[in-house]
């Protein structure tokens, strides 16, 4: 006998939704464009706090 054929075979794991995927998609988007409007305010005001004036 097959020792190979004898043993159980792992569980595969289930692939995600493509729901799912869009989900993290939109989310790891909205983090990106909240931390580069936080970075573009602190440097606006950075540049306020020293005398540079934005139009």
């Amino acid at each position: 006998m097959n020792e190979e054929a004898a043993m159980p075979r792992p569980a595969t794991t289930a692939t995600p939704s493509r729901l799912r995927q869009l989900g993290w998609l939109v989310l790891i988007w909205s983090a990106s464009v909240l931390t580069l409007t936080a970075a573009a305010g602190a440097m606006r005001l950075l540049m306020n706090a020293i005398g540079l004036q934005t139009a």
